[in-house]
């Protein structure tokens, strides 16, 4: 494994064998990484330090040497390599010629919005969000922002195509399955949002593509899918028997055609404030905080910019789609109420309320964005 592991060491020792260029935690400076290694022989972390390099460059780095060491010492056993790069997480700081090359061309979102129109969070006394931005959000800086966003995912585009590189100059590609994922989306000006605390699909929908041997090329599929169907489709791919309790389905059925789903809906949910369930047409959003309830065809609006929830022909949809929220809830013990017995105001103006930089963003963001040092 290399990169980031935001899960403690205890389980990242349980997880893997050995390990290089690790970050453990959130988030951290993408020129100034703090790293470990897992030892393979004493399984504990050693070689605390700072990275010298660019955080994608480091795991790229980390990935190919523990990929050359493979091929010399094990040339025909199975490998399991976990690379997970901090980019496009912020701070988002490109280098200078990428973030440059897309300065001028992002579109904003179809649904960017200055301030979010719902929803202020009980737990937090405001809004959460990341702390990227002062309200209202303005295109100028999501505009900054989005090409920031872009040029981080330049360079990480680059640096897996390094690593794609070398299976194929040592002839693993032919019998390695490439997964490509993420852990969430992000909203970046989406219904004036700028993170990824949301149930709205740019928040909780993420890239996923399959690659390898028997894998059909250049296709993709609608089916409705979680991460955590990962772990027994790589545990079926591998030959590893999949033990009880775990949650997540075998997704080659679906990947190589001979499906077309394994579920007929999805459950979402952030803290205590919000949960949203969807099927193949349309997502109910629910905010028990401040008693609202949305509804989206995402079908004819994929980004979500048209409450249906008020019209009478939809009636039907909403009460079906309530009662599967409330069955995902029963089946996973999920205590959170459809409404707070004190509802508190849908919209809150946030304009001119204090937003102060986290500790983790470099001194450039916080005078760029919220002018202070």
């Amino acid at each position: 494994a290399t990169g980031k592991w935001h899960n403690g060491p205890a389980s990242l020792r349980r997880a893997f064998q050995r390990g290089r260029s690790l970050m453990l935690g959130g988030m951290c400076d993408h020129n100034a990484v703090p790293l470990v290694d897992l030892d393979p022989a004493s399984h504990t972390l050693v070689g605390k330090r700072v990275g010298d390099r660019r955080s994608s460059v480091l795991f790229a780095d980390a990935a190919l040497a523990m990929l050359g060491e493979h091929r010399r010492d094990r040339p025909d056993a199975p490998f399991f390599l976990y690379v997970a790069f901090t980019a496009p997480h912020d701070p988002r700081d490109p280098p200078p010629d990428l973030a440059g090359r897309a300065r001028e061309r992002p579109p904003l979102p179809r649904n960017f919005l200055p301030q979010v129109p719902w929803f202020a969070d009980r737990s937090w006394g405001h809004l959460r969000d990341e702390v990227l931005a002062a309200w209202p959000r303005t295109e100028a800086v999501v505009r900054d922002q989005l090409a920031e966003y872009y040029g981080l995912i330049a360079e990480l585009d680059q640096q897996i195509g390094r690593i794609l590189g070398a299976l194929d100059d040592g002839g693993a590609a032919r019998d390695t399955i490439v997964v490509f994922a993420a852990d969430h989306g992000l909203a970046l000006g989406s219904h004036g949002l700028l993170g990824k605390q949301s149930v709205f699909e740019h928040s909780m929908g993420c890239p996923l593509a399959i690659a390898g041997p028997g894998i059909p090329r250049g296709e993709t599929r609608p089916a409705l899918v979680y991460l955590l169907d990962l772990f027994p489709t790589l545990c079926g791919v591998g030959g590893a028997v999949v033990g009880e309790g775990v949650e997540g389905r075998d997704l080659m059925p679906v990947v190589r055609g001979e499906s077309t789903g394994v579920r007929d809906s999805l459950f979402t949910m952030y803290a205590a404030t919000q949960r949203a369930v969807r099927d193949q047409r349309f997502e109910l959003v629910r905010f028990p905080e401040i008693d609202t309830t949305l509804l989206f065809d995402l079908q004819q609006d994929p980004d979500e910019c048209v409450d249906l929830s008020a019209r009478p022909e939809h009636r039907a949809t909403l009460l079906r789609l309530r009662r599967e929220l409330e069955g995902w809830q029963e089946r996973s013990g999920d205590g959170c109420p459809w409404v707070v017995a004190k509802p508190r105001p849908v919209h809150v103006d946030l304009s001119g309320r204090p937003r102060k930089p986290d500790r983790w963003q470099p001194e450039w963001i916080r005078r760029k964005y919220f002018g202070v040092r």
